[in-house]
């Protein structure tokens, strides 16, 4: 008898669970933030969300691209993927009351303007992929609040100014893409204290293997703590207006692959060592004042960013 009140209050108390969870109301806060960047946003994606419930309503399902989780007595809105459908217009700051969401991707539309400073509040995001868009003006501060961002993707955009030294705030990050933007100035030197990035680097960065900062407006000379990379097998510099010689160093580097350096100021002779790298297979010098008799080295293969590079 004892076994069979058991058994019977589990059952009670699954049942009472999904009815609870099929109930469970969306946040009020992210309903109306939903609700507003539905009304800011374009036909594509408006048809596609239905009724006034993003995360689904009786027979309505979630809204595409809305992804919600229930937390307690409630869903909340965790991912908000809406990309490649021609979203015209400013960056949604209702975007940013969205304060569970972990993952934020709105590449490849026409976002314009700033990214808010409001930015700051998504203090449990992740992800946040917005290339491939027009936004503009200097990068947030904002940006270094938050402390779980893993992946950050602001590349073919307008961006312009420093690169901000608050990056250097973000520990878990591991993907950072700034590449097709109008930064100017030196690459902060506070960024050699993210132990964990992968995809961008000055220095610093043991296990890192390509470093894109191609077409921006960097200044300066390379680094030669790069030789410090020892994994590096890509170097993507063109189109920028760095300058100075071409450090010894970064010969010894030995998984370099691909040394883009084309079109910017870089001087004097590229040394011996590059020559006999045994794995280079590309050295782009085009459009430098290099001295006469200096060649390149393989035939400037086109590197381009597939989606593929920036899954979580």
């Amino acid at each position: 008898m004892a076994s069979f009140c058991s058994l019977t209050l589990i059952l009670i108390s699954i049942f009472t669970f999904s009815i609870s969870v099929a109930h469970s109301k969306t946040l009020k806060r992210d309903v109306k933030a939903l609700n507003e960047i539905k009304a800011s946003l374009g036909w594509r994606v408006v048809y596609a969300w239905v009724g006034d419930d993003p995360c689904g309503d009786g027979n309505l399902p979630p809204w595409s691209g809305v992804t919600c989780s229930t937390q307690g007595d409630y869903r909340v809105v965790t991912e908000l993927e809406v990309y490649a459908v021609s979203i015209v217009g400013p960056f949604p700051i209702a975007v940013t009351n969205l304060l569970d969401l972990t993952r934020l991707d709105l590449h490849n539309n026409k976002l314009t303007g700033p990214i808010p400073p409001q930015i700051g509040r998504l203090r449990r995001l992740r992800m946040l992929n917005l290339r491939w868009n027009k936004l503009q003006d200097v990068l947030p501060p904002e940006i270094g609040e938050l402390k779980r961002l893993t992946h950050l993707s602001l590349s073919f955009n307008n961006f312009k100014g420093e690169i901000p030294r608050e990056l250097a705030n973000l520990p878990e990050l591991r993907y950072l893409y700034l590449q097709e933007n109008r930064f100017t100035g030196r690459v902060p030197a506070e960024l050699g204290t993210l132990q964990n990035l992968r995809h961008l680097d000055v220095g610093g960065f043991p296990v890192l293997r390509n470093l894109y900062l191609n077409n921006n407006y960097l200044t300066g000379g390379i680094p030669a703590q790069l030789a410090n990379l020892t994994n590096l097998e890509i170097l993507y510099l063109s189109y920028n207006k760095m300058s100075g010689a071409i450090p010894r160093a970064l010969a010894h580097i030995p998984k370099l692959t691909y040394l883009y350096l084309d079109h910017n100021h870089f001087s004097g002779r590229i040394p011996d060592a590059f020559y006999k790298h045994p794995f280079l297979k590309e050295l782009n010098i085009e459009g430098n004042t290099f001295r006469p008799g200096v060649n390149p080295i393989g035939s400037h293969k086109v590197l381009e960013l597939s989606d593929t590079d920036f899954l979580v």
